[in-house]
């Protein structure tokens, strides 16, 4: 990197918290506070060279962003960068957080499968009425996973899979090998979904993922086959998904839904044989210091020179 070209030395973060964190900053670096709701304390729209978003999404992110005229780099703290290369627009970088949620991501992940294939949530509304519901559920073991997506959580997912002695088959944005063994392409989606018991969703939304999980792979999955999506709500077609559920053919653990919040009037909610939880996946307490550490090392990174840890859009970095 050309130093004189992309000197990066201040930066605001959304809240004190985090402020204090990241504190002490290295020699001629600056943070200031700033939640995109309000004014930047401690340093003036013209100084600021790069900003943490907000955990949470905001509408009002672009006006706020578009009064940056130095801005060089936006800093996430989800893995997902959907909607982040618009609102940074051309020249500014875009950094996720990725690894950050990997784990609680990850153990979520295996939390709604389990739930599903165990009967949790039967359990649950039957201790509302002191129902005693014995029954036998599939179980998770000698199941037939395949799941779409092969970056960090999809890894860390496939790790936590493993003493559940599951057959996994991975599906990612192209067919090749890695140091795990085959992953097969998108192409082969609907073809390898037609012998699938659970279909786990983490990849990232793009034009190429919005949708991917529509009528075709859906309705090429077996009757009372588990769709469990962790990725974002879109790469699934909640209309095709919506009409699979509440037919009773196939079961869902969502993490996320499109849209969201998913409105109270809608039919999911009411589907016995859906789970859902509200885009909790990485909001876990590990989040903090992992987020922390993150950004304590990418400041410092900065201050040295350096290129930036997780560029999904290289901007002045390219």
């Amino acid at each position: 990197m050309n130093d004189q070209l992309c000197p990066v030395l201040t930066m605001t973060v959304p809240s004190e918290d985090l402020l204090e964190a990241l504190k002490p900053f290295p020699d001629g670096f600056r943070a200031g506070i700033w939640d995109l709701v309000g004014e930047p304390r401690d340093l003036d729209y013209a100084e600021i060279d790069a900003v943490v978003l907000p955990y949470a999404a905001g509408n009002d992110w672009q006006e706020a962003l578009d009064r940056v005229p130095r801005l060089k780099m936006i800093q996430a703290q989800t893995t997902g960068y959907d909607g982040l290369p618009e609102l940074a627009g051309t020249g500014v970088a875009v950094a996720t957080a990725a690894g950050v949620h990997a784990a609680g991501t990850a153990e979520l992940a295996l939390t709604l499968m389990l739930a599903s294939l165990r009967g949790v949530d039967d359990a649950v509304r039957n201790a509302q009425s002191g129902t005693w519901g014995s029954r036998r559920y599939r179980g998770l073991a000698d199941r037939r996973v395949l799941m779409v997506g092969v970056g960090g959580i999809g890894a860390a997912i496939a790790r936590r899979l493993e003493p559940f002695e599951v057959d996994l088959t991975r599906v990612g944005s192209r067919a090749r090998t890695d140091e795990y063994g085959t992953v097969h392409g998108p192409e082969e989606l609907a073809g390898l979904a037609a012998t699938a018991d659970v279909l786990v969703v983490i990849t990232p939304l793009n034009e190429q993922t919005r949708h991917l999980i529509g009528h075709e792979v859906l309705s090429a999955l077996p009757d009372g086959a588990l769709v469990v999506n962790v990725a974002r709500g879109a790469v699934v077609d909640t209309e095709a998904l919506t009409a699979e559920v509440c037919s009773g053919r196939l079961s869902a653990a969502l993490d996320v839904v499109d849209p969201e919040p998913l409105p109270a009037d809608h039919p999911l909610w009411k589907a016995p044989n859906a789970i859902i939880t509200p885009h909790v996946g990485g909001n876990t307490e590990a989040f903090v210091p992992r987020i922390q550490k993150l950004l304590k090392e990418q400041v410092g990174r900065l201050a040295r020179g350096e290129e930036p840890m997780n560029l999904v859009i290289r901007g002045p970095w390219a």
